[in-house]
């Protein structure tokens, strides 16, 4: 069984009616869910997934102590603990008393704060620079089963809202890294018969590549062991991941060379051919290099678009 649906089985049979009898007057008041790191926040789990960390469990959000007082949280916790020990042939893991559960009672504040460095979403522009993006993937993904009041919607939608210029800029200095990487030094690599460099162009080429197959698809690419089913996943691009996969898994010989070199171009000509469609460069040629300064160009902050390309690559 999948733990999403696990854990909206679990709510649903257990919690919602826990809530709705010893908590009635701040039900419209918190929100309920699955969240986080876990594989099955992405729904992405199977049987290997289930030797740790696997349980029926959901997250209860609270808004903050002027709205749901600290008394009320604590016997919300010891409701949420006293929730059947094992449900659907699945036992479920005790709760660590000092923190570090990926189910249970949080305030949505200090969740967030914890989780991406903001307590209500809105990020800095510092921290839309430095902040992975496999932490807003994990702050943005699963599901939220309940929220009267968008406590735990709002901050999420404040998350998925990437300014524009950050979008430009992240975009920009990725599609340098694929220019400088793939067009330009595995091949120079391969000349001086440095082949570890060379795949090592390649493993910058393709995390590059992914980064902006993601940031064209505006979704944030969530951590490295998942980013390849994820990708395989996604409206647009998705044909390019199996590109990425021989690039990385093959070797370096000669005739492999020439095979990587092709593809890497046919890997640019279709990124090329998006930022075209989606008006994001109106550079003809496949020279990745003028695409990344046209695209840094479009900028509209001054500040912004004068910083370093490469300043916005993590």
């Amino acid at each position: 069984m999948k733990g999403l649906d696990l854990a909206r089985a679990f709510y649903e049979e257990c919690g919602l009616k826990m809530l709705e009898q010893q908590f009635p007057d701040i039900l419209d008041k918190i929100a309920v869910g699955l969240l986080g790191s876990g594989s099955e926040c992405y729904g992405y789990d199977d049987e290997i997934s289930q030797d740790h960390d696997f349980e029926p469990g959901f997250c209860i959000f609270l808004p903050d102590e002027a709205v749901v007082s600290e008394k009320q949280a604590f016997q919300l916790e010891r409701a949420y603990n006293k929730l059947p020990k094992e449900f659907r042939g699945y036992k479920r893991n005790l709760l660590n008393p000092v923190g570090g559960n990926r189910h249970g009672v949080f305030r949505a504040s200090e969740y967030f704060l914890e989780k991406t460095g903001s307590a209500d979403g809105s990020l800095t522009l510092q921290q839309w620079f430095t902040t992975p993006e496999y932490v807003l993937s994990e702050a943005t993904n699963g599901e939220i089963f309940r929220d009267d009041s968008e406590l735990v919607t709002s901050i999420r939608k404040n998350l998925l809202d990437m300014p524009q210029d950050v979008f430009l800029k992240k975009l920009a200095g990725n599609v340098l890294v694929m220019s400088q990487s793939g067009q330009y030094n595995y091949n120079r690599c391969l000349k001086r018969q440095e082949t570890a460099a060379a795949q090592l162009a390649i493993n910058e080429f393709v995390q590059a590549t992914m980064k902006v197959v993601f940031l064209l698809n505006r979704t944030y690419m969530p951590y490295y062991k998942w980013s390849f089913r994820a990708m395989r996943e996604l409206p647009r691009l998705s044909v390019i991941a199996e590109i990425l996969e021989y690039l990385l898994t093959s070797g370096n010989d000669e005739k492999e060379a020439v095979t990587k070199t092709g593809m890497i171009e046919n890997v640019v000509s279709l990124i090329t051919e998006e930022l075209r469609a989606q008006d994001l460069s109106d550079e003809q040629g496949e020279e990745l290099e003028r695409h990344a300064y046209n695209i840094n160009d479009r900028i509209e902050q001054n500040d912004i678009r004068n910083m370093d390309v490469f300043s916005a690559v993590m």
